[in-house]
């Protein structure tokens, strides 16, 4: 608890512990790029077709829609768009969006809300949620270590487990406080778990597979959802919010929140994803590009904390059961052009080579690619 950064009223300077080298945070492309936009309300097959070319052209895209952004869709997809910016790093062009991914507006926004609300609780508040123990579903933390080199992250985390089907005793396991955290969880997290099943279920089609593919085991685990709130850094240049990394689960969505910070690795560069309020940024974590043989990837990227500005986001992963055996769909692979490029292997498997080996996309590969 003594390390939470969140518990102090403000920070003067940087801890050495923090600081990493210039060759391990090469800066971001000045440009804030908008990710390609996705409208969930379109014909299925034009949907369809968006999300599977959005996922191959970056490994992240948005769904929401919006008649300003009607432009950039084309009809429904375009690839990044570099958008101009001012001093204070948000962007210019920041227009009122019209969600329609499925999840209420007032889900999400009461979601961000309470997460906001329970980062700036006392610190004794906080106290009784607060543990190291990487193995808790259920707990807030600070600083989590992605690499082996014992480096900090300037971020707290408050992390949420739910089970699919959804159980009243999963709200028991959640913080009392706020007093209203617990129903506005329930009402979030069911629906967003809706939105991702959806999208797996559009990427199947596209990719030929059966509609229910990543039904059962692929996608039967815990939900877990991270509230990573990074408070005001006194140098953001010379720190991370989090490193470089790759998902481990099998789909994400995340909430950027109201202060930009989200960078993703496109062409050799670092590109700051422009914030787009009420929007829903996918990406595909390591256990769909298994299953995808290679088809879809899972994209590296990182957060940057801000000088001025505390930042919270809410990500939301999808993820198998421990067991679960993750493969390369046979209809994915054959014999001549086409073969297997990961070897199968269990989520829990998996999980401890990721603790082992680290999050980088590299490392990971070297792990499981054939």
């Amino acid at each position: 608890m003594a390390y939470l950064l969140s518990s102090v009223a403000s920070h003067e300077a940087l801890p050495d512990s923090f600081v990493f080298p210039p060759d391990q945070r090469p800066p971001a492309s000045a440009a804030v790029v908008a990710l390609p936009v996705i409208d969930l309300s379109g014909p299925r097959d034009e949907v369809r077709r968006a999300i599977l070319e959005a996922g191959k052209e970056l490994g992240f895209f948005q769904v929401h829609t919006s008649l300003a952004w009607s432009a950039l869709i084309s009809p429904f997809y375009s690839p990044p768009v570099a958008i101009d910016d001012d001093d204070d790093g948000r962007p210019t062009d920041r227009p009122t969006q019209v969600i329609n991914h499925g999840v209420p507006e007032d889900a999400v926004r009461d979601m961000e809300t309470c997460c906001d609300e329970f980062f700036r609780l006392p610190a004794e508040d906080k106290a009784a949620f607060y543990s190291d123990d990487t193995d808790k579903p259920n707990r807030l933390f600070s600083s989590t270590i992605y690499g082996i080199g014992g480096e900090r992250y300037w971020r707290d985390c408050l992390r949420l487990a739910c089970g699919f089907p959804y159980h009243d005793t999963a709200r028991s396991a959640w913080p009392d406080k706020p007093g209203r955290l617990r129903d506005v969880m329930e009402r979030f997290v069911v629906p967003t778990r809706a939105v991702g099943m959806e999208l797996l279920r559009l990427l199947c089609e596209g990719m030929g597979l059966r509609p229910d593919y990543f039904e059962g085991g692929l996608s039967a685990g815990d939900v877990i959802v991270n509230v990573n709130h990074y408070p005001p850094c006194p140098d953001p240049a010379r720190t991370l919010g989090l490193p470089p990394h790759c998902d481990r689960n099998l789909i994400t969505l995340l909430l950027q929140g109201s202060v930009p910070g989200l960078q993703v690795s496109y062409r050799g560069d670092w590109i700051r994803a422009q914030l787009v309020p009420g929007a829903f940024i996918v990406n595909f974590g390591h256990q769909l590009e298994i299953a995808t043989n290679g088809l879809l990837k899972s994209i590296e990227h990182r957060a940057a904390p801000n000088g001025a500005l505390p930042r919270t986001s809410v990500a939301t992963f999808i993820m198998p059961t421990e067991d679960c055996l993750v493969a390369p769909a046979e209809e994915l692979v054959d014999g001549e052009g086409n073969p297997p490029r990961y070897r199968a292997v269990t989520f829990r498997e998996f999980m401890k080579v990721y603790k082992t080996v680290g999050a980088r996309r590299e490392s990971v590969e070297k792990a499981f690619k054939i």
